[in-house]
């Protein structure tokens, strides 16, 4: 009997992987200081790679939730809560309740329904269309649409983009409001996530405890390098490097799942 294949396959026992992982975590959460978003995004497009999408949205978890409630941190969180509680009750309730399978099922889906979200959402970023600002009396149901729509793609994907990004960018919401609104939805998004793993995949869910520290200070590493970076970078050729690479990542991950 192979005694050291246990240990290759729990995340916590293989060096490599640990090493992968604090790398990828450190790139997430520069992405995240420098744009104040990102880091489920990167994480998952990243570790996808390497391996299966429900055990890349457990370790993505606490990292995720620890910056993003760092980031809730502002004077306009009650206008905030007024105006997007639909979007968010729609988010959490589409989550936990998809009526699509959940990124913690077998087979090749998973992969395939990250892929292309991450392919779409590179794409949108890099043509950048300009939304038209929805009237202050649609925002209710428009927001529990996007709400729902994204609670859809991050059960199936664990990655919560589409739609509800775009939908608070069309908001016209200054830096300072939109960078809070992000991290309050994102907080919500991580709970709803959170709420699916541990459902529908116990064991996934409670990741080992060293892959978890590595990527938690690996996050905030990154978070203060990118904070400190961000005046001294271009953001537009910035932002146009990472949708490219969630192009790539994302076609990548089709093609691998192709049979």
């Amino acid at each position: 009997m192979d005694t050291a294949r246990p240990h290759r396959d729990h995340a916590g026992m293989d060096i490599g992987l640990l090493a992968v992982i604090g790398v990828i975590f450190v790139l997430a959460g520069s992405v995240k200081g420098v744009s104040g978003m990102g880091l489920p995004t990167v994480s998952m497009a990243l570790l996808g790679l390497v391996m299966p999408p429900a055990a890349a949205a457990a370790l993505m978890v606490w990292p995720s939730l620890a910056t993003n409630l760092a980031q809730c941190a502002g004077p306009r969180w009650r206008a905030l809560c007024r105006r997007l509680w639909p979007m968010w009750a729609g988010l959490l309730c589409f989550t936990v309740f998809s009526p699509l399978p959940s990124l913690a099922g077998a087979g090749h889906g998973p992969r395939v329904a990250l892929g292309a979200v991450l392919a779409v959402y590179g794409a949108w970023g890099l043509v950048r269309p300009v939304l038209p600002r929805p009237a202050r009396r649609h925002e209710a149901w428009l927001g529990a649409l996007a709400g729902s729509l994204s609670g859809v793609l991050t059960a199936a994907t664990g990655v919560f983009v589409l739609p509800m990004v775009p939908y608070l960018q069309s908001l016209r919401m200054d830096r300072d409001e939109l960078v809070q609104a992000l991290g309050l939805s994102f907080t919500v998004a991580t709970v709803a996530l959170a709420i699916v793993l541990w459902t529908a995949a116990p064991g996934t869910a409670t990741p080992d405890m060293t892959a978890s520290g590595v990527a938690l200070l690996a996050a905030f590493a990154g978070l203060w390098a990118g904070t400190r970076l961000r005046r001294r970078m271009a953001a537009a050729a910035f932002q146009r490097a990472l949708y490219g690479m969630f192009v790539v990542l994302g076609l990548a991950m089709l093609f691998r799942s192709s049979p």
